[in-house]
């Protein structure tokens, strides 16, 4: 379709959304949307601000959907995303227009925009996510120390805690403290800011990287100039976030010239977080250089969270989804999902979900029906399988999380771990937090315990009498 078709038919859209929606929230995130494509059934959205995509996709998505809906056709739908050409397109043309006195605008009316229009800019530079703050993030036994820490670099950037390491398994909310501390920054600061994952840090820095023709044939060669704007922009951020730093690893040549811009932003008195799903000494891989950077200002851990901190973190998110519900409900979800926050908001999103698709409210019967979950409290849960497992070895699970290498021990704990993973399917990061030991070792007890069952008919019947036991 031609691209002013698709405008026109944007046009259409806005038309009938502008009925249905605050005047404020249509011209202050409605109006900078660009439609660029209609395809399949789908309008295609640009925004030049990625706060603008939050707000609409968390408090106007049924509105935009149906307005889309009534003018498209009742199949067709809509794609929003961000986009950084459009920002600073959309940035530059507001700037013209500020700079332009407005006949009858107030000297505070100016002074509002100009304060929008650079909030709008600092949270696209910043790559933040709208709903990750101090402030909703809940803080149990399991995250206390991380949190403090977090709070207290926020507060004085770059003058303690530098780096700021945070590790812990998948789904914890090592995330979530990253891009706390980017909001409180931006919030209270003048402070340039950059969430940033290592992943996109690597494909960024292979951008670099170009194809070129030497004696007939082609290899890849760095571009000077791209790599220098590269440092540049990261080099110039007062603050940087960055997350999954394991992703690193093995990248020799990242891993060395990471090492460059860590150095330079550190020397320049700039804050460095980072994030890991393990300690630096626990990356096989990592540079030693940047091991021992790494290690040189503050590591703290997350942990899974405690029952009473899952209830808690459980009862925030349904206030959040505006779907609460009695306490059993809550209670339900801690009880049978203790693992992660991640799985935790996964199960209630799911119940709500439901509630919604049937037109009722959220209740006990409803959350039963909707995860089918036929556990009672303790069952199959990694504090009931360790307790099983080693009272059917006459030991304590406090044996189990031990030192110890005496052989029975030693046995009943590999049995333990491979149960964990085979029937939990937990990630070996949550296994050897739980059993204070390290993702190798449970990688490691895994591997022998599946090697002895091909050929040890005894460890198969220990195995399943284990497994009938975790029945009641």
């Amino acid at each position: 379709m031609d691209i002013h078709e698709v405008k026109d038919l944007w046009n259409k859209v806005k038309d009938e959304l502008e009925l249905n929606i605050p005047e404020h929230v249509f011209n202050t995130w409605v109006t900078p949307l660009e439609a660029v494509d209609f395809e399949n059934e789908t309008l295609v959205l640009l925004s030049p601000q990625q706060l603008s995509i939050d707000i609409l996709k968390k408090d106007w998505y049924s509105n935009i959907k149906d307005a889309v809906k009534s003018v498209l056709g009742e199949n067709s739908t809509f794609s929003l995303n961000y986009d950084p050409d459009l920002a600073k397109t959309y940035i530059k043309n507001r700037k013209k227009e500020l700079s332009k006195v407005v006949a009858g605008q107030s000297e505070d009316d100016r002074k509002k925009e100009d304060a929008k229009l650079s909030m709008a800019q600092m949270q696209s530079d910043a790559n933040l996510n709208l709903n990750l703050k101090f402030d909703n993030f809940v803080v149990g036994e399991n995250s206390k120390f991380a949190y403090n820490a977090a709070f207290s670099v926020a507060n004085n950037p770059s003058k303690k805690f530098n780096p700021l390491f945070i590790y812990g398994a998948s789904g914890l909310g090592k995330t979530h403290l990253l891009q706390a501390i980017g909001h409180y920054i931006l919030f209270n600061s003048k402070l340039k800011v950059r969430y940033i994952r290592m992943e996109e840090y690597f494909n960024e820095w292979v951008k670099c990287f170009q194809f070129v023709e030497s004696n007939g044939k082609r290899k890849q060669a760095c571009n000077n100039s791209l790599m220098r704007k590269f440092h540049q922009k990261i080099q110039s951020i007062d603050v940087l976030l960055l997350d999954d730093i394991q992703f690193i690893e093995s990248k020799m040549k990242t891993m060395e010239d990471f090492f460059s811009t860590f150095e330079a932003l550190y020397t320049n008195n700039k804050q460095i977080v980072i994030a890991s799903d393990r300690l630096p000494k626990d990356i096989p891989t990592l540079d030693n250089r940047l091991r021992t950077r790494f290690e040189m200002g503050l590591v703290v851990d997350i942990v899974p969270p405690d029952y009473e901190t899952r209830f808690e973190i459980v009862k925030a998110y349904a206030k959040e989804l505006e779907a609460e519900a009695a306490d059993e409900v809550y209670e339900y979800v801690a009880q049978n999902f203790p693992n992660n926050v991640r799985e935790l908001k996964g199960a209630y999103n799911k119940v709500a979900a439901y509630a919604e698709f049937s037109g009722t409210g959220v209740t006990f019967e409803l959350a039963k029906q909707a995860l089918k979950l036929d556990i009672r409290k303790n069952d199959l849960t990694i504090d009931f399988l360790a307790k099983k497992t080693s009272e059917y070895y006459s030991l304590t699970v406090k044996d189990l999380k031990s030192t110890a290498r005496q052989q029975k021990i030693s046995h009943a704990r590999h049995v333990a771990i491979y149960l964990a993973r085979e029937i939990l399917k937990m990630s070996y990061e949550s296994i050897g937090t739980f059993f204070e030991k390290k993702h190798t070792t449970v990688m490691y007890s895994c591997d022998l315990i599946e090697d002895k069952l091909k050929t040890g008919k005894n460890l198969e019947n220990e195995i399943n009498e284990i497994k009938m036991s975790l029945k009641g």
